[in-house]
């Protein structure tokens, strides 16, 4: 990419910030702006040499590429006085798609298991070949002469039609975001008009009977456990250290591969990362190696020990990945029991899969059900958690002043599921046991 000097509205942003980690990676002048508040994002931000300023006009200077954070409307004072001295005004997408543009990139979409398959194709791909990325839990990281470009590919308001990358990754389609899809017909056809985009080949789990009906004009590789999978995963192993497999490409083995990773989904995640490695001749054996050496991404299946008790932060706020993070916890965790502490994000999502949600969490041996966390896209609805809990059989409510009832779990697993504030509540906890062991 020829070097420009970028400006942030909105640095602080996860995804914002992680972009401009790329951006200054590969050479390019990166400042922003933002509210004075401390947030998560301004370490890493400071350590890559990156200056937040505070929200300014006067902080705009002639040449400056700058870039809008999605929150952000055309009437922001910076905005509107970098249009008024002709400076380009792009957005987070279109400033993604450069990026694209100049690497073999491969974007990661799908319903679920975006930020797990970017976290572990991005850490591979690193280990073994210059490999820039983008992952939708804050992480950013350019690399100059990078040879690949590894992104995450959200679908949620067609963020993704933005890109036109060479290959793409689709875990799956859902319907996971009724406040803007109409219905999964409709998340189909982003995800195939996406497909359209795609310049050299798609790797497709190939269980998912709408990623089967794709319609696009270049190869679908697809991927997972069956017979009728061009990558396949067969001889699976699962104990409570991880999986092991053998992966096939059509009828030739490509190797026996271990991950220290948990659930069905890990396994799949990694055989897509496998057969991107083998379609762009990355060396296998390397491959082999990173993969066994992975140990997860942020909020995805993240465990540590409060006193006696094993906590497991997960980011799941949908049943179909609730039901992986019980699966995975059922695998790593065979003789203790399950609890599950799970946290409604929206009230639009869960009036849709009211039913789903349910039969999800009755997998788990104990559920407790927080108040819906509600978001900044809408407050109230026309569902509660109590209707949840209805469909949960000895399911119990559970809110901050009666967090200590979780305390009578020794030796036991507690999964704290959701995409709102449910961290509050795992601090919380901790601080409990902290009392009561002093």
């Amino acid at each position: 990419m020829t070097k420009q000097n970028y400006y942030f509205v909105g640095i602080k942003g996860t995804g914002m910030a992680a972009l401009a980690r790329v951006l200054k990676g590969l050479g390019n002048t990166v400042l922003g702006s933002d509210i004075d508040k401390e947030t998560f994002t301004q370490k890493p931000l400071a350590e890559a040499g990156i200056p937040v300023l505070s929200f300014n006009p006067d902080n705009l200077k002639p040449g400056m590429i700058v870039v809008k954070g999605n929150a952000f409307p055309d009437d922001q004072p910076e905005v509107v006085k970098a249009k008024e001295m002709g400076l380009t005004v792009q957005s987070y997408p279109q400033t993604v798609e450069q990026v694209v543009s100049q690497n073999i990139s491969i974007g990661v979409a799908g319903a679920h298991g975006k930020t797990s398959t970017t976290g572990l194709l991005s850490y591979v791909f690193a280990n073994v070949v210059p490999t820039s990325y983008l992952i939708g839990d804050g992480v950013g990281h350019g690399e100059n002469d990078s040879r690949f470009f590894v992104f995450e590919a959200d679908e949620y308001r067609d963020h993704f039609l933005a890109y036109h990358p060479d290959y793409a990754i689709m875990t799956n389609i859902d319907f996971d975001h009724p406040d803007f899809f109409k219905d999964i017909d409709d998340v189909r056809s982003s995800f195939e008009q996406f497909g359209r985009q795609v310049k050299k080949g798609i790797f497709a789990f190939g269980d998912d009977p709408n990623l089967r009906k794709l319609q696009v004009d270049v190869p679908i590789y697809y991927y997972g456990t069956g017979d009728q999978d061009d990558f396949r995963a067969a001889n699976i192993e699962r104990d409570a250290e991880g999986s092991s497999y053998d992966a096939y490409f059509r009828d030739q083995k490509l190797g026996r591969f271990t991950i220290h990773l948990y659930g069905e989904h890990s396994i799949l995640n990694s055989l897509a990362v496998i057969a991107a490695a083998y379609m762009e001749h990355v060396d296998l054996d390397q491959i082999k190696q990173e993969l066994a050496n992975f140990q997860g991404v942020k909020r995805r299946f993240s465990t540590k020990k409060v006193g006696d008790i094993t906590i497991v932060d997960d980011y799941a706020h949908h049943p179909s990945e609730i039901k992986a993070t019980i699966d995975a916890a059922r695998q790593k965790f065979p003789d203790q029991q399950i609890i599950a502490v799970f946290q409604p994000h929206t009230y639009s999502r869960l009036q849709a899969y009211l039913k789903e949600f349910g039969e999800s969490l009755s997998q788990a041996d104990k559920t407790y059900i927080l108040p819906i966390f509600g978001s900044i896209r809408e407050h109230s609805g026309h569902v509660s958690d109590d209707d949840l809990q209805a469909l949960i059989p000895g399911s119990v409510e559970l809110t901050m002043d009666h967090l200590s009832d979780l305390l009578k779990y020794h030796q036991q697993v507690l999964i704290f599921m959701g995409a709102g504030d449910i961290q509050k509540y795992e601090d919380c906890l901790q601080q409990l046991v902290d009392q009561e062991e002093k």
